[in-house]
C-alpha cells in the first residue's frame, strides 16, 4: 500500500527556489509532484538543509577554551578538543552527538557531512549516534585508512599536518568521498590540498589569485563556514569570490564552537558577504546535498522528500515579503512547525 502525504503552503520550488503557492505530493518517501493551486495558508515549504561540515565529536565540549587560538582549541593530536575527546567515554561521546545531531534534525537538516575523529571507533559512534534518526550522516573517517574503509570517505585535517597521498589514493580506489581542510589560517596548504585532487575543500579563508585559478580549473566545490572562523580568528571567507570561482556550499564546523543551525549559519553568511539570499540557501541545500552525492535539497519531482515547514504566521514570520529572504535572514528553528525527512527506496 502506497504512503501518500500532501503538503500545503508557499512552496520553494526548483534549485532557484519559485515561490509558488500550491502542494507538495509526496509518495513512499519520494516528491510525485508539485502543484501550483491556491492555498489558505502563509506557511513556507523548504528543501532540506545539507550541512555540508560537521564536527559532532565537540559536542562533549560545548564552548570550551576560552581565549585559545585555531591550534590550541582543534589541531592535531593535542588540540583541547582531541585531549576532551581522549578523555570522554565512547558512551559520553556517542549520547552528546546523538543530542547534536536531534538538533540538527528539528531544525530540518536531512543530513550532514561529518569529519569523525577516533579513527574506526569514531565512525563506529557516529552510526550509533544516528540510528533511530531520520537524519543522515555522511561520515568521513581520519587517522586512518580503515576508518576511510569502515565510512563513507575520508576527511583530513589539511595538507600541513600529513601527505595524506596513501589515504587519497585508498580513497580514490573505493570510490568514496575525500574532503581536507585548506586555507584555514593561511593560504600556505592550499596548493598541497589541491595537488590531492580533493572532491572538496573546507574553509578556503586565505586564498590568492593562483588558488582561485586551480580550483576553478579542476572545478573543486568549497565548504564555508564563516561563524567558526570568526570565532578562531582566522579571519572570514570572502563568499562572493569563491562563488564567481566555484560551487560554494555551507557548513557549522566545529559544536564545540557554534551550534550547529543552519539557520544561524545562512543568517550570518548572507550579512556577512555579498551574496543573494537565493545563492546562500542554496550553499544551504542542494550545493551540500551534491558533494554528499544525495539526491535532496530541491523540491521537484523524482527528488527525495526531505523539506520542512515554516509557521509562516509566527510571530517572527507574519507579514514577510519575501519568502526567500525571510528564510535565509529571518526565520529560526521556533518557526518550524514540521519536518519531513523521506527517502525514496
Amino acid at each position: 500500500m502506497s504512503d501518500r502525504r500532501v503538503i500545503e503552503g508557499r512552496i520553494l520550488r526548483g534549485k532557484d527556489f519559485e515561490a509558488i503557492d500550491g502542494r507538495v505530493v509526496v509518495e513512499d518517501g519520494r516528491i510525485v509532484a508539485v502543484e501550483r493551486e491556491p492555498v489558505d495558508t502563509d506557511d513556507i515549504v523548504v528543501p532540506a538543509f545539507v550541512n555540508a561540515h560537521t564536527h559532532t565529536g565537540d559536542s562533549i565540549a560545548k564552548d570550551a577554551g576560552e581565549r585559545l587560538n585555531l591550534d590550541e582549541l582543534v589541531a592535531p593530536p593535542d588540540g583541547l578538543k582531541h585531549r576532551l575527546l581522549r578523555e570522554a567515554s565512547h558512551e559520553e561521546t556517542v549520547a552528546a552527538m546523538e543530542r547534536s545531531l536531534s538538533f540538527m534534525q528539528s531544525g530540518g537538516t536531512a543530513a550532514c557531512i561529518e569529519f569523525r575523529e577516533g579513527g574506526v571507533g569514531g565512525v563506529r559512534a557516529m552510526a550509533e549516534a544516528v540510528e533511530g534518526l531520520d537524519i543522515e550522516s555522511v561520515t568521513l573517517g581520519r587517522e586512518e585508512v580503515e576508518a576511510m574503509e569502515a565510512a563513507d570517505g575520508f576527511g583530513a585535517s589539511g595538507a600541513r599536518d600529513g601527505e595524506f597521498g596513501r589515504e587519497r589514493t585508498a580513497t580514490r580506489e573505493a570510490g568514496k568521498l575525500f574532503g581536507i581542510h585548506a586555507g584555514e589560517r593561511d593560504p600556505d596548504d592550499i596548493n598541497g590540498a589541491l595537488d590531492l585532487d580533493p572532491d572538496f575543500l573546507v574553509h578556503m579563508v586565505h586564498t590568492e589569485p593562483i588558488h582561485l585559478d586551480r580550483v576553478a580549473d579542476r572545478e573543486v566545490p568549497v565548504v564555508a563556514c564563516p561563524r567558526s572562523n570568526l570565532v578562531t580568528g582566522v579571519g572570514t571567507p570572502d563568499i562572493a569570490e569563491l562563488a564567481d570561482h566555484t560551487t560554494v556550499a555551507l557548513g557549522t564546523d566545529n559544536v564545540m564552537l557554534n551550534s550547529p543551525s543552519m539557520f544561524r549559519e545562512m543568517e550570518f553568511a548572507a550579512k556577512l558577504s555579498d551574496v543573494s539570499a537565493r545563492y546562500v540557501l542554496k550553499m544551504a541545500t542542494h550545493h551540500g546535498a551534491d558533494i554528499a552525492g544525495l539526491n535532496c535539497g530541491v523540491i521537484a519531482e523524482d527528488w527525495d522528500a526531505r523539506l520542512f515547514v515554516l509557521d509562516g504566521d509566527s510571530d517572527n514570520l507574519t507579514g514577510y515579503q519575501n519568502p526567500v529572504r525571510a528564510v535565509v535572514h529571518r526565520a529560526g528553528l521556533a518557526d518550524v512547525s514540521e519536518v519531513v525527512l523521506q527517502t525514496a527506496d
